[in-house]
């Protein structure tokens, strides 16, 4: 270790086995308003605790006061930029959403976001099975870094060029297609600018298809109706059912392992390279694992025997 100049700065992250609200005071003054992402995955508040390797079946008071304790701390553990995601299910997520408002202020509430449960669940009967959990996503202030996560478009289509509401004036409408200036029809408006449309084009992204037809605003008839050619990816909304969020099977004999693409959304839209990224409640070790991966510094913190 005296090796090392910098022994901080060489290190890829830190790994604590300790129960979790010791180790964020102990160490808070150390990492203080340096962490840029959280994300924590606590017990659930359920009946039983049978079929976990920690505890679930708290009371709600003090199921309630126990993340209450640690999110107060962990929020000065977040930078200016920095972003906090609390997974939970139905049981608890009105206990979540209630502290998360308190603590981080609802003006920082950014999205809840639905992912799949995973296996179906057991013993539910008299009602719908129970498909979703929740991510409550809040920032430490307005100057939160969000990155928007993209996903792959399965088909793209050709659409046209031009969205509803006339703009004020014809001359800031017309615009230049393969040399030939256009108006858009009427009560539209081209939805990109000419520099943009440049770009299009030179991408082969834009067309002019002439089997349409449409009246530009001055009401004369147009041969060919601009097209462009829609991107690969579109931006991901806050459902983000469409991938695993626990890794089934699982690879530790871990029942509640959250899966690595849904770290990897986490990570990715709210840090940079080189980022400090923190789990608490690290159980498996997925959040760290995906921060190791995508080049960010990392914290875990858990007090479980499977450490």
């Amino acid at each position: 270790l005296n090796q090392f100049e910098d022994l901080d700065k060489a290190l890829d992250g830190w790994l604590i086995k300790s129960e979790n609200y010791q180790a964020l005071n102990t160490i808070l003054p150390k990492f203080k308003e340096k962490v840029q992402t959280i994300y924590i995955d606590p017990p659930f508040n359920l009946d039983s605790s049978d079929q976990f390797l920690y505890r679930t079946n708290y009371k709600d008071a003090n199921w309630a006061t126990l993340l209450e304790n640690r999110l107060r701390i962990a929020k000065e553990w977040l930078n200016e930029k920095g972003s906090i995601f609390v997974r939970c299910d139905y049981n608890g997520n009105w206990i979540v959403r209630c502290l998360l408002d308190e603590i981080f202020g609802r003006e920082n509430f950014r999205n809840e976001i639905v992912v799949k449960r995973g296996e179906v669940p057991k013993g539910e009967v008299n009602k719908l099975l129970t498909g979703t959990d929740y991510l409550q996503y809040f920032s430490k202030s307005e100057k939160n870094l969000f990155i928007t996560p993209k996903i792959e478009r399965k088909e793209r289509k050709w659409q046209p060029m031009h969205l509803p509401q006339e703009r004020t004036t014809y001359e800031l409408q017309v615009r230049e297609f393969f040399g030939k200036k256009l108006l858009p029809p009427k009560g539209r408006h081209w939805a990109l600018s000419q520099e943009a449309i440049n770009k299009a084009i030179q991408e082969g992204r834009i067309r002019i298809n002439e089997d349409k037809e449409y009246i530009d605003l001055q009401g004369n008839k147009i041969k060919g109706m601009p097209e462009i050619l829609q991107d690969e990816h579109v931006k991901l909304d806050s459902n983000w059912t469409d991938i695993p969020s626990y890794s089934v099977p699982s690879r530790f004999s871990f029942s509640t392992e959250n899966s690595e693409i849904l770290l990897k959304r986490v990570i990715e839209s709210t840090s940079h390279e080189g980022d400090l990224v923190m789990d608490f409640f690290l159980g498996s070790g997925t959040t760290t694992a995906v921060a190791h991966k995508l080049g960010r510094k990392w914290i875990g913190v858990e007090m479980g025997e499977h450490f």
